[in-house]
């Protein structure tokens, strides 16, 4: 008690220590065990038990349990963000039984899903006729779709039958670039689509001249390397921030989500999502004038209106789908809240995971009547073999 009430007065009067910048040794007096912890990168010399002038500094006016309380709190917030390795997902909170109905649909929407995007995949490569760059992009779009949803249904339905919904840090940010990046190649594969539409339909005599097999080529590089590219500075900005927490209050692990978990200011991926945001809005601005061009050439032409609504149609429906499904998940991140139903929860969450995937192909299919003349084909000639 002695030399606690010693060191409280020596903290509020702000005095040196003995042996701070003169050469007067003492061996009278001893910092207190929770000043020499707080100031433990000082160099204390073990003849005399003072300390170094080098290194010597003025106490601050605070008592030593301020002191210490401040220190353990700052130790246990670099432990929390040393040491965040996993992280828990949000849980559906139902008994085991639904939860066992729930992985049966999710398994066949998946096995859905992967079904009807290899098929148009195999019938594009299998069939000559289908080799024009408006049948490349739309395969592109479900090679990105097959792409996406491996980020998302084989988690889920492994958390279907695990008691706790637990994913690796690593695991999270692959699984956070996997969605992140097939979400934004779907906007810059449709925002290509747009762009091919235009030409075939505005410019249709120089159509072959434009659209040549290297230009298409190109157009899907750049629909896969620029959204890669833009993911990778934004996982590299969300890997430096020290976490203080670890559960994700969804079905899967988002950029948001984490960002809530800092223990520090988050400005700069603010930022960055905001110029990504402006980037992935010119895209739309694109479509939406490469619209407007083509309306006004169908508007005058009734055989480009023919063919308007023949090949733009679906494109124009997958382009509305995917906007709904962004604006569920942006209703989802601003106005989620306790007391929405779970239900309604986790389907904002997942909706534009699950329906583009599903509806893209299934919607190009009964529009497109080449390739549902060829889906025909195909199952009437695996009718005959079975016979």
């Amino acid at each position: 008690m002695p030399r606690a009430r010693h060191s409280l007065r020596l903290a509020r009067q702000q005095i040196h220590l003995p042996g701070c910048f003169d050469d007067s040794p003492s061996t009278t007096t001893t910092p207190h065990p929770t000043l020499r912890e707080a100031h433990k990168s000082q160099h204390i010399s073990s003849n005399t038990g003072v300390l170094s002038t080098q290194h010597c500094m003025l106490l601050p006016a605070a008592s030593p349990e301020d002191l210490s309380e401040r220190y353990v709190q700052e130790a246990m917030q670099k432990n929390n963000s040393s040491y965040t390795t996993t992280f828990t997902l949000s849980r559906l909170n139902d008994s085991s039984t639904n939860k066992y109905i729930y992985f049966f649909f999710t398994l066949l929407g998946y096995l859905f899903v992967i079904c009807v995007n290899v098929t148009l995949i195999v019938i594009i490569a299998l069939e000559k006729t289908l080799h024009e760059p408006m049948y490349f992009f739309l395969c592109n779009l479900s090679v990105n779709a097959l792409y996406g949803t491996s980020g998302f249904f084989p988690k889920l339905l492994f958390d279907f039958l695990s008691d706790t919904n637990v994913i690796s840090y690593s695991g999270c940010l692959l699984q956070m670039f996997v969605i992140y990046s097939f979400s934004t190649c779907e906007l810059t594969n449709l925002t290509v689509m747009a762009y091919d539409r235009y030409v075939a339909i505005c410019r249709p005599l120089e159509y072959h001249a434009i659209m040549t097999p290297l230009t298409t080529g190109k157009l899907i590089l750049f629909a896969w390397t620029f959204p890669f590219c833009c993911l990778c500075v934004s996982i590299l900005l969300t890997t430096r921030l020290p976490l203080c927490g670890s559960h994700i209050e969804k079905l899967y692990c988002d950029n948001w989500s984490i960002m809530k978990l800092s223990c520090v200011k988050t400005t700069a991926n603010i930022v960055y999502g905001y110029v990504l945001i402006g980037t992935f809005f010119a895209h739309f601005l694109f479509i939406l004038f490469s619209y407007m061009k083509i309306l006004r050439t169908c508007h005058t032409s009734s055989i480009q209106r023919s063919k308007c609504m023949q090949t733009c149609l679906p494109h124009l429906l997958t382009v509305i789908n995917y906007f709904i499904a962004l604006i569920f998940d942006y209703m989802y991140s601003s106005y989620g809240s306790s007391d929405m139903p779970q239900v309604l929860h986790n389907l904002l969450s997942v909706e534009f995971l699950i329906v583009p995937p599903i509806f893209n192909p299934v919607i190009y299919g009964l529009n497109l009547q080449t390739i549902r003349n060829k889906v025909t084909r195909m199952c009437s000639r695996n009718k005959v073999i079975q016979t």
